[in-house]
């Protein structure tokens, strides 16, 4: 194993597991702990951003990626999935809606599923 995926799995398990623990806190009542658990969701989130920074400083890529129409675009379009898959979740976990946050959250990972061509291409 390389050093650089090494590095990429130890930082992306402890993000991981700190947003995913930030998650839980935050949604679920019993736990009563919504405030550290938005500290603790946003400590993964940085150490997950920071994990890719290091990782493309690692592989002889500029940290910052330049800022072009079709970055922007795919950014927006991840980040809309993204909170419609969210919105569906919430809305079957937390406010039992079962059929509209289900479709709403098959919206957001067709939404998310667009990213592929968006970032690959199709050959």
């Amino acid at each position: 194993m390389s050093k650089k995926n090494f590095v990429t799995l130890i930082l992306s398990a402890i993000g991981g597991i700190l947003f995913a623990l930030g998650m839980c806190m935050t949604l679920l009542p019993e736990w009563n702990a919504w405030g550290p658990g938005v500290v603790t969701g946003c400590t993964g989130m940085v150490v997950l951003l920071v994990m890719l920074l290091i990782r493309r400083k690692m592989a002889g890529k500029p940290v910052l990626v330049k800022l072009t129409a079709k970055t922007v675009a795919v950014t927006v379009l991840g980040m809309a999935g993204t909170l419609t898959l969210g919105a569906g979740m919430c809305m079957v976990m937390v406010w039992d809606m079962l059929v509209y946050g289900i479709v709403i959250g098959l919206v957001g990972i067709v939404l998310l599923m667009c990213l592929i061509p968006l970032v690959k291409g199709l050959q």
